[in-house]
Order: structure tokens, then C-alpha cells, then sequence
């Protein structure tokens, strides 16, 4: 007989937006749950790559909440670096990938969300536009979860479209999607060599392309050598990744990404491996890629050694635990977010969260479609967008949520997932303790969500 359990809020994912959507959910007095397939919880947040999306090109902070609490653990256990910039769009937030392993843990457990690994969501029971429940399978074998509100973080979409919500894919007009990645480390760094030839061979590398800061490409070449960090952009249009392409050193990709994640160990992440022309909701060929992955990884690493000043005496250190995906499925909801929103900047009065990051569209091979917002400023998600149209008590948070493609390009980042994620959790747990709510998500007023949200540290307001 297959067992049953029953919670207020189910969580499917756990990566940056499952992680916040549970948290709020049980700081608001839901009883709540994580079900995720991997081993571990953290999703992006502990590949290596760094936070994007938190603060704008213009340097303000743009997502608060759940994300600096996240954060002052790392900053408590030693493993913050904070906010970045390397003079190019972006301001991130650099941590510790091994020490934000330990945090994400810590804020669940304390935040008293189950969590519920190594398991694998087979079936979501649904009638007339409302989940009944999930069928899960693992080695204790079926079970059926039951709640009030479910919500689908799995980047992929997989709850809501289980259940019937209606969904895109990628670029249905070209049938594309961008590329997935693998990241990895390397420790043993030198920032000032490596710095020191960035200000020489300026043209290898992506600078002070915002304007709008009027910096000229010597002095963000200057101000990043001044600060110190190993945060430096790789461009394929620059000759020394250019030639290395041409010479089959180096995988086809359109920039190689470097990032600190501790000073300590002189430790850096990096960002370039990149398989495209796949869609990574097929497993099998999601798997077929890790192979291909893994050669780009080395080759990088060994290039990095024997053509980057500061790489020398560098040595790998270590790889991401999954490959990363940027783009599957988008759930049609009752707001879309478009291009225009985004590259506007454009403030709502129903916003439930901000985003940031430029629109970002990586292709195969060495392309790549990049944008700043306007003003270098933030642009604000809707709250329908995360509603699912035809269903009722089921909410999505992450980069599966309502969108054009090159909206999606740009929200996808783990900071606006984030703010996605605790406006949901947050929203269910509002909707179980009112005694008058019937069942469907739609009936929660924004203004009395977006009221909760200020109170609990979100960024709704005050923005460029």
C-alpha cells in the first residue's frame, strides 16, 4: 500500500528559488517541504558560479530578504566575499561555494522545513486545475505527498506542467535553447599578475562596456586592477581567446568567466564550458553531454595555466556537482514578463521582486546576445507571472516562471529567483492561515503580499 504525507506547502526543487520559497513558507507558519531529486540542496548557489541579479549595474542592492540572510551566514562562517564588479554590466556577489554548501543547510534546518532528497516526483495527481498531490519514488518507494499549495521550483516546470498548465520552449521559432554549462575552480590564483596583464592586453578582455559610468577601457582596466580581485571576463572577440579557439586549444564559447570564491585559498570559479543545440528536459541527452563537458573543463584549465599570467602555479580544484542548465520550459501564467519590461526598467504597483541582470542570451558556439537594462537599473516581476494559468493552488518560482525568452534571459539568475522564491512562499503561507481563502491562488490581494514582503526585508521600492 503507498504511504501518504501531508504538509501545508510542498516545495518540488531546491535549488535558489525552492530554497527561499520553503524558507518563507515556514518563517510565515506553514508547515513545508522540499522534495528534490539531487543529493543536495542549493542548486546554482553551490556550483561555483557567482550570485548575479542581486544588485544592478548601477550598484544598488535590488534583492533583499531571504538572500541577505543567506548571505550573513556565509558572511558568519567565513566564506562572504560580497559585491563585484569588473567594470563591465554586472555587480556580484562572490561567496564560498564550499562554505555555502554548509549555509543553505543551516537556514532550512533552522528555518525547521523537511527536506526530502534523492527522490524523484513521478506523478502529480490533479483534477479540474487543482493538485490533489505527488506521486514520489525512492528507496523507501512510493509516496503520495498531499498539500494545500504546491509549488514547482525546478527550474524545468515540471509540477505545474504535470498538472496541466500550458508552457513554451526556448525559441519555438528556431527551436533553440541556450547551451548548457559545467562550471569548475581552480585554487592557487595570483590576483596581481593576473590583473597586471588585463591593464596590458586590454583587448582580450570585456570592460567598461555600461557607458553610462563613462569609464574609458584603460581606466576599468586601472579601477579593477586597483580592487584586487581575480574577477576578470574573457571575451572570444579578444585575440588571446580567439586564437586559442583557432588553434583547438580551447572548446568554441564566447567568453571565459573567472570569479573569486575565497581569498584564502586563492580560488577562483570559472565559466565558459558550453554544449548547445540541447534540450536538457531529455535525460538521455542531458547525460550524453557530461563527457564533452568534462574535456572542455580540462583543455580551459590547461590553457588557463600555460597562457594566463597569475595561472601558473594554479591547480584544479574542483567541479560542479551537476551541469548548469539556463533555459527549458517557461510556464504560461497569468502575466507574462516581455523584453519591454525588462530593457525599460519597468516599476508595477503588483512587482512581488526585482530583477537586474542585463538580458543574456548565451548561444552555441561563440555567440552570445547581450543588453543593459536601462539606466542600469531594475525592472520589477509581476506576480502573475509565478500563477500558472488552469491552476489553482499551485505557484512557480525560478526560471520556469511566466516570460518572453529574452525576459527569461536576464530572470534566471539565482537573485531574482530568489526574491521569486520568497514571494511564494510567502504568498502560501498568507493564503493557509486565512480562514476565508477557498483554494485558488489567485485570490490573495498583491498589495496586502507586497505589504508582507517590505516587512520581511524584500526590495519592492525605491530603485532606479
Amino acid at each position: 500500500m503507498i504511504r501518504q504525507e501531508h504538509y501545508d506547502v510542498i516545495v518540488l526543487g531546491g535549488g535558489s528559488a525552492g530554497i527561499a520559497a520553503a524558507v518563507a513558507a515556514s518563517r510565515n507558519g506553514a508547515r513545508a517541504l522540499i522534495v528534490d531529486a539531487g543529493p543536495m540542496i542549493g542548486g546554482e548557489l553551490v556550483s561555483g558560479i557567482p550570485v548575479d541579479g542581486c544588485l544592478s549595474t548601477a550598484g544598488e542592492w535590488v534583492v533583499g530578504g531571504i538572500s541577505r540572510d543567506l548571505f550573513a551566514i556565509c558572511d558568519r562562517m567565513g566564506g562572504y566575499i560580497g559585491p563585484i564588479t569588473d567594470y563591465r554590466s554586472l555587480t556580484i556577489v562572490c561567496v564560498d561555494t564550499e562554505v555555502m554548501k554548509l549555509a543553505v543547510v543551516k537556514m532550512v534546518n533552522e528555518a525547521k522545513v523537511k527536506l526530502l532528497l534523492y527522490t524523484f516526483a513521478e506523478e502529480v495527481i490533479a483534477d479540474n486545475g487543482e493538485v490533489k498531490g505527488i506521486v514520489v519514488l525512492n528507496k523507501n518507494g512510493r509516496t503520495l505527498l498531499t498539500a494545500k499549495v504546491f509549488i514547482d521550483c525546478s527550474g524545468d516546470g515540471d509540477l505545474a506542467i504535470g498538472a496541466g498548465a500550458p508552457f513554451e520552449v526556448g525559441d519555438a521559432s528556431k527551436g533553440d535553447l541556450q547551451p548548457v554549462t559545467l562550471i569548475f575552480r581552480m585554487m592557487g590564483v595570483e590576483p596581481e599578475p593576473l590583473l597586471r596583464y588585463v591593464r596590458e592586453n586590454t583587448d582580450s578582455f570585456g570592460l567598461a562596456e555600461y557607458q553610462d559610468k563613462r569609464m574609458s577601457v584603460k581606466e576599468a582596466a586601472d579601477a579593477l586592477y586597483k580592487q584586487g580581485m581575480p574577477k576578470v571576463f574573457l571575451t572570444a572577440h579578444g585575440p588571446l581567446m580567439r586564437k586559442a579557439i583557432a588553434d583547438g586549444k580551447l572548446h568554441q564559447s564566447s567568453m571565459i568567466g573567472i570569479t573569486p570564491i575565497s581569498i584564502q585559498r586563492k580560488e577562483v570559479s570559472v565559466n565558459t564550458t558550453r554544449v548547445g543545440h540541447l534540450d536538457a528536459t531529455k535525460t538521455d541527452k542531458l547525460s550524453q553531454a557530461l563527457p564533452e563537458l568534462m574535456d572542455q573543463v580540462w583543455d580551459c584549465a590547461k590553457f588557463l595555466q600555460s597562457s594566463l599570467p597569475g595561472f601558473e602555479n594554479a591547480v584544479f580544484s574542483g567541479i560542479a556537482p551537476r551541469i548548469g542548465i539556463r533555459e527549458t520550459r517557461r510556464i504560461v501564467g497569468e502575466q507574462s514578463l516581455s523584453a519591454d519590461d525588462l530593457m525599460q526598467a519597468r516599476k508595477r504597483d503588483d512587482g512581488i521582486g526585482k530583477g537586474s541582470h542585463e538580458l543574456d542570451i548565451h548561444l552555441s558556439g561563440t555567440g552570445h546576445i547581450r543588453s543593459t537594462i536601462k539606466d542600469g537599473g531594475s525592472y520589477d516581476v509581476p506576480w502573475g507571472c509565478l500563477i500558472p494559468k488552469t491552476l489553482k493552488n499551485v505557484l512557480v518560482a525560478g526560471r520556469c516562471f511566466s516570460s518572453s525568452r529574452e525576459a527569461h534571459s536576464s530572470a534566471r539568475v539565482m537573485g531574482t529567483c530568489m526574491a521569486m522564491g520568497q514571494a511564494v512562499g510567502t504568498a502560501a503561507a498568507m493564503m493557509i492561515r486565512d480562514p476565508q481563502w477557498k483554494g485558488d491562488v489567485r485570490e490573495l490581494p498583491v498589495a496586502k503580499l507586497r505589504d508582507v514582503l517590505r516587512a520581511q526585508g524584500a526590495v519592492l521600492d525605491g530603485t532606479l
